[in-house]
């Protein structure tokens, strides 16, 4: 007979076991992948279940080998746990998975009781009707009586939650006859006195319901994350059809005016404007390579050289092949190439050049946009955030960079504007040297 004070010592510590191996599986990046999917397969459920059973039956090897540590034995509460959370299927094996080690340890008679325990919380498992029951399970009973009782009488039945806690009770008092009948062949917790049998009964209880609080914990932090993503996706594409019809509007009312005096370079820009299109309807591509960002930017300027003339708009390409390859949010480049002409090229009467730039400077690319034209009025470092498509830029890179991304400006007034983008490099992209066939560096 184990002593009183060892059997009080040894449930305290089974709570801090129970929560401290829940806290392990919750690390477990698959294993939180199948937590949070309720609707899971019958190979996810023994997944699940194995995953479950391991550090639990290695339990039964340390409570075999460390002398006085009872506690590491936790396989009755994990088969309930595993049947209330994969179902009949999983409680089942899941209950003789983790019994294996009984085997060898000659308390084969755990075997059955596990299984029996797993199948019986799989069944009430599958009983619940809202998920969530299970999931807000407590020990703790609603103290008041009177609520309890109007909602009892109210369902016309007993409410799953309390349905749980007597069976999780009854499966304990199961375990405790069979120990008494078969006590050299079954591991079981008792006493002879009332206060610790029912400190025994609770701790079962409280075993199984401190793991389903971790894991859910662990489940809401998931949703919340999955929450924060789609919000964050919300926001992205709000940002990218932000500037889909600022940029039509202006490229629209250059096909229009050219309609009246060219009809042929009108015929061009419509070719030009047909190719945009088409890539402003690939709705999936929230990146791009920098190599597809530069041909946009290519037709977008086809459609502005014919619109300024060849002699008053001119562009200059230094591009690093290495960085052609590197990953870039769609529909970046646009909104600085087109405030260049606007801000910085259009005032000027005789016109200008703009200058694009990327290279690769250690774990970064970096990407300028440069124009000679009127600069920003008083020199100020800083670019104006008031229009659309600059404003778009800073948005757009602050949500998917944070802190990591940065838009440098340079302005001279009467001598241009440079904007310079530091965007950080994914370590899994291989800069091989491709063999980008860009447009000529001279005067369109």
């Amino acid at each position: 007979m184990i002593d009183d004070r060892l059997i009080l010592i040894t449930l305290l510590v089974k709570l801090g076991v129970s929560a401290a191996v829940s806290s392990v599986l919750a690390r477990s990046r698959r294993f939180r992948v199948l937590l949070y999917h309720e609707d899971r397969t019958i190979p996810e459920q023994l997944e699940m279940v194995f995953l479950i059973a391991i550090p639990f039956a290695l339990g039964v090897v340390v409570r075999h080998t460390v002398k006085n540590f009872l506690a590491a034995d936790l396989t009755f509460e994990a088969s309930i746990l595993m049947g209330v959370l994969c179902g009949r299927l999983g409680g089942t094996a899941g209950g003789l998975l983790v019994s294996i080690p009984y085997l060898f340890t000659h308390n084969w008679v755990n075997v059955p009781v596990n299984v029996m325990a797993g199948l019986a919380s799989g069944m009430l498992g599958n009983l619940a009707k809202d998920r969530e029951a299970i999931w807000s399970f407590s020990p703790l009973l609603d103290l008041s009586i009177y609520r309890w009782i109007r909602r009892t009488v109210a369902k016309s039945f007993i409410d799953w939650q309390t349905s749980f806690f007597v069976t999780v009770l009854t499966l304990e008092f199961f375990k405790q006859e069979i120990e008494g009948m078969l006590p050299q062949n079954t591991f079981v917790l008792d006493s002879p006195h009332l206060a610790v049998n029912i400190a025994i009964y609770l701790t079962t209880v409280g075993c199984v319901a401190v793991s389903i609080k971790v894991l859910n914990n662990t489940r809401i932090e998931m949703k919340l994350e999955e929450r924060d993503r789609l919000l964050l996706d919300a926001r992205m594409e709000a940002l990218q059809n932000q500037i889909n019809p600022h940029f039509l509007f202006n490229t629209l009312n250059s096909v229009s005016s050219l309609v009246r005096f060219d009809p042929d370079a009108a015929r061009t820009v419509v070719l030009k404007l047909a190719n945009i299109l088409r890539r402003l309807l690939r709705k999936g591509d929230s990146f791009v390579q920098l190599r597809e960002e530069f041909e946009f930017i290519d037709d977008y300027l086809d459609i502005e050289v014919v619109r300024f003339g060849r002699e008053k708009l001119k562009v200059v390409k230094e591009l690093d092949p290495r960085s052609m390859e590197v990953m870039v949010p769609s529909l970046l480049l646009q909104p600085l190439v087109e405030n260049a002409i606007k801000h910085g090229l259009s005032p000027k009467i005789d016109g200008g050049t703009i200058y694009l730039r990327s290279r690769v400077v250690d774990e970064s690319l970096v990407v300028e946009v440069e124009d000679d034209g009127v600069g920003i009025g008083g020199g100020s470092p800083k670019a104006p955030t008031t229009g659309i498509g600059l404003a778009n830029v800073h948005e757009r890179l602050h949500v998917l960079y944070g802190d990591n991304a940065s838009v440098e400006f340079e302005s001279n007034p009467g001598k241009g504007t440079l904007v310079r983008l530091l965007l950080p490099i994914p370590q899994d992209d291989d800069y091989g040297m491709p063999n980008y066939e860009s447009r000529p560096n001279t005067a369109r």
